[in-house]
């Protein structure tokens, strides 16, 4: 992988607890700093659910391998170009060489 397809800035998102004084809330805050990714949209769709049409685009995302980016797991969150991404698979590309993020969207939130 070249660092000229690496063309996109993504922050990852993790899910956590906060203790407020008054009780636990739940947020997502970033995790790590804004990496370089490959973004590539792979599909999308339409469902109709509960009368509702939710339009989705799933996309690949891959960076460098890192020890931050080996921690990355599907109960993280992205945000690429203005979408936030749910992420729904993890891998690793080569020995240590790349990791490849399959995540969905709603295709409405731009």
């Amino acid at each position: 992988m070249t660092a000229g397809k690496l063309d996109r800035r993504a922050q990852f998102r993790r899910y956590v607890e906060i203790d407020d004084g008054f009780g636990t809330v739940q947020s997502w805050e970033d995790h790590g700093d804004p990496v370089w990714v490959q973004l590539t949209h792979v599909s999308d769709s339409e469902k109709w659910q509960a009368a509702q049409v939710q339009a989705t685009v799933t996309s690949r995302l891959r960076l460098r391998w890192s020890s931050f980016a080996a921690d990355i797991s599907p109960l993280d969150r992205v945000i690429c170009e203005g979408r936030d991404y749910n992420i729904t698979g993890v891998k690793e590309i080569g020995r240590r060489k790349a990791i490849e993020i399959t995540a969905s969207a709603r295709a409405d939130q731009v």
